[in-house]
């Protein structure tokens, strides 16, 4: 609520209220109870003449009401502006920290990946090293099959050439 709209009625409505029918004879700070006496404005039928006088009070009146009307649709309004532009802003700051969650989520992303592949040289550097470890024993147990497999044919030469010969 704005400081205008809390300070009171705006001037267009205390004009209205001041040229209104139902207003006259009453002082602005006078309480309805202490003016005239509305039970003697009352007659059964009105004096000729008295119609065009009342016409043209309720012209005022109406008038006045068709103003304040006037004035509380155009408040009306000023406020569904304001929450429409609240909501714009909401909107645009929204949109901006999407896009700064999106920038930051992608760079902490970019990072990441950096790292696993830092990660896989790593380990492949340690895998190579062990593959390579792993060809070496491998050789050498191939070496050490061939040995065993040369040693198994001269001991098997050695039995053959044992069993063959005469004994004496």
């Amino acid at each position: 609520m704005s400081r205008k709209e809390r300070e009171g009625p705006e001037p267009e409505q205390e004009a209205a209220v001041g040229s209104s029918p139902f207003f006259t004879g009453m002082g602005r700070d006078e309480p309805p109870s202490e003016g005239p006496d509305r039970t003697e404005a009352l007659p059964g039928a009105p004096p000729p003449g008295a119609e065009a006088v009342l016409d043209g009070q309720a012209s005022r009146y109406f008038a006045s009401l068709d103003a304040s009307v006037g004035s509380l649709q155009q408040r009306a309004q000023q406020l569904i502006d304001r929450v429409n532009d609240s909501r714009k802003e909401d909107h645009t700051v929204m949109s901006g920290f999407r896009e700064s969650l999106l920038l930051k989520v992608s760079g902490l992303a970019e990072q990441l990946e950096e790292r696993l592949f830092h990660l896989y040289d790593l380990n492949n550097e340690l895998i190579q090293e062990r593959l390579q470890e792993l060809g070496e024993v491998m050789e050498r147990v191939g070496q050490a099959e061939a040995e065993l497999q040369q040693v198994c044919r001269t001991v098997e030469a050695a039995y053959h050439d044992l069993c063959l010969q005469p004994e004496t």
